[in-house]
C-alpha cells in the first residue's frame, strides 16, 4: 500500500514538474515584485507602516495575542477562502491565468512582508521574519503551490476535452482533484495554528 502511494506521488510529481517550476519561478517574481514596491513607497507612507508596525509589536511583546481563538478561526477562514478560490477557477476554463495571478499575489505580500521588515529594521528585521513570517509559509506556499498546479491541470484537461475535442474521462480527476484539495485544507489548518500559537510565541522572544 505504501509502495502504491509513493508510487502515485513520484508520477504525479512527474507529470507536473514543469507545472511546478513555472509557479516557482512566478512566485519568485512576485517576492521580488513585492520586495521592489517597499524601496519605491513615499517615505510618509514608510513611516506610517512602520507606527502601526510598532504598536503591533509593543502589544504583541506585553501581552501577546489577545484572542487567539478569534485570531485562529481568521487565519483558518483566510486560507479555506483562499483554497476554495482557487479550487472553482480550476473547474473552469478561464480561471487559469486567475489561478496564476494568485499565486503571484502571494509571492508579492510575503515579499513585501519580509522587504518592509528588512528594510525598517535591517538584521532585526530578518530575525523577526525568520519568526513571524517563515513558520507558517513553510507549509502555506507549497500547499498553495499543490492546490494552483493541480488546478491549473485539471483547467488544461477541460481545454483539451472540451475545445480539443479528447476524449478523457472527467469525473475521477476531478475527485482526484478535490481530495487532494482538501487535503492541502488540512495542512493549511496546522498552518493557521502555527501562525495563531507559534509564530506569536517567536516573536515575542525575538522582542523581549
Amino acid at each position: 500500500m505504501r509502495a502504491r502511494v509513493g508510487q502515485t506521488i513520484q508520477e504525479y510529481a512527474k507529470d507536473h514538474q514543469s507545472l511546478y517550476w513555472f509557479t516557482i519561478v512566478l512566485f519568485a517574481m512576485g517576492i521580488i515584485f513585492g520586495a521592489v514596491i517597499v524601496n519605491s513607497l513615499p517615505l510618509s507612507q514608510r513611516q506610517e507602516l512602520f507606527g502601526f508596525l510598532q504598536y503591533f509589536f509593543n502589544n504583541l511583546g506585553s501581552q501577546g495575542i489577545p484572542e487567539p481563538t478569534a485570531h485562529f478561526q481568521q487565519a483558518f477562514g483566510h486560507y479555506a477562502k483562499t483554497v476554495g478560490i482557487l479550487w472553482v477557477l480550476g473547474l473552469s476554463i478561464i480561471g487559469l491565468p486567475m489561478i496564476l495571478l494568485l499565486l503571484f499575489l502571494k509571492g508579492v505580500v510575503v515579499g513585501f512582508t519580509v522587504g518592509f521588515l528588512v528594510n525598517q529594521l535591517q538584521w532585526h528585521g530578518v530575525t523577526l521574519a525568520l519568526a513571524g513570517v517563515l513558520p507558517q509559509n513553510l507549509l502555506v506556499v507549497p500547499a498553495l503551490f499543490i492546490v494552483g498546479v493541480s488546478g491549473i491541470s485539471f483547467s488544461l484537461r477541460l481545454i483539451k476535452t472540451r475545445l480539443l475535442s479528447k476524449r478523457d474521462v472527467i469525473l475521477p480527476h476531478f475527485v482526484g482533484y478535490t481530495v487532494l484539495v482538501v487535503a492541502m485544507l488540512a495542512v493549511l489548518t496546522v498552518a493557521a495554528l502555527f501562525e495563531t500559537f507559534v509564530s506569536p510565541r517567536l516573536m515575542q522572544m525575538v522582542l523581549n
